[in-house]
C-alpha cells in the first residue's frame, strides 16, 4: 500500500505540475527561448495643408467716400521644419491682378469694385509671385493662423448690387 500511495503522488507531483499551466491557458514550455528584433517604421514627408475663411466687406455700405477696411484668416499646417510661401492670386474677375483686384457685381450689371488684399495692416502687398510678394512661414506640425488686410480704398460708387471675387489661396512648399 505505501507503493502505491507512494507512486500516486510522485505522478501527481511531476504531471499535475505540468497540466495545471495547460488547464490554466497558457502553456509554459522549458526548452530554451530565441528573440528576434523587427523595425517599425514611418517616414513623414514634406506637406502642408491650407484653409482660408471668407472676407466679407460687409452688407449694407452705402456710397465709398472712405476706406473699408476688414481682416480674415488664412490657416496653413505643414510638417516641422517645411518651409512655406503663401500666395493669393489676383481673383476671378476679369481685369484683376494682384496689385488691383476686382469685385463684379452680382446681378445684371458688369460694374466692379475695386479692393486689395495685404499681409499686413495697410501695406504689403499679398500676391501669389513667390519670393516677391508671397508671405513665407517656417512649419511646426501645427496650425499656423495668417491675417489677411482687406482693403475697399474710396472710388466711384457703382450701381447697388452684391460684389463678388473669388481668390485663392496656395500654400507652396
Amino acid at each position: 500500500m505505501i507503493n502505491k500511495t507512494l507512486t500516486r503522488a510522485a505522478l501527481v507531483a511531476v504531471f499535475g505540475a505540468t497540466l495545471l499551466p495547460m488547464m490554466s491557458g497558457a502553456a509554459v514550455y522549458g526548452n530554451g527561448s530565441k528573440t528576434q528584433n523587427f523595425d517599425v517604421t514611418l517616414k513623414i514627408i514634406a506637406d502642408c495643408i491650407i484653409s482660408a475663411n471668407p472676407l466679407d466687406f460687409g452688407q449694407s455700405q452705402g456710397v465709398l467716400n472712405a476706406n473699408v477696411s476688414v481682416n480674415s484668416t488664412v490657416s496653413v499646417t505643414c510638417t516641422n521644419t517645411t518651409p512655406y510661401n503663401i500666395g493669393l492670386n489676383a481673383g476671378n474677375v476679369a481685369g484683376s491682378t494682384t496689385a488691383a483686384r476686382l469685385m463684379v457685381g452680382t446681378g445684371a450689371n458688369t460694374s466692379t469694385v475695386g479692393f486689395n488684399l495685404y499681409q499686413t495692416a495697410g501695406a504689403t502687398n499679398w500676391g501669389n509671385a513667390q519670393g516677391t510678394d508671397t508671405k513665407s512661414g517656417t512649419g511646426t506640425g501645427a496650425a499656423q493662423i495668417h491675417t489677411v488686410y482687406g482693403v475697399v480704398p474710396a472710388q466711384t460708387t457703382p450701381q447697388p448690387d452684391t460684389y463678388k471675387s473669388t481668390v485663392t489661396a496656395t500654400v507652396y512648399f
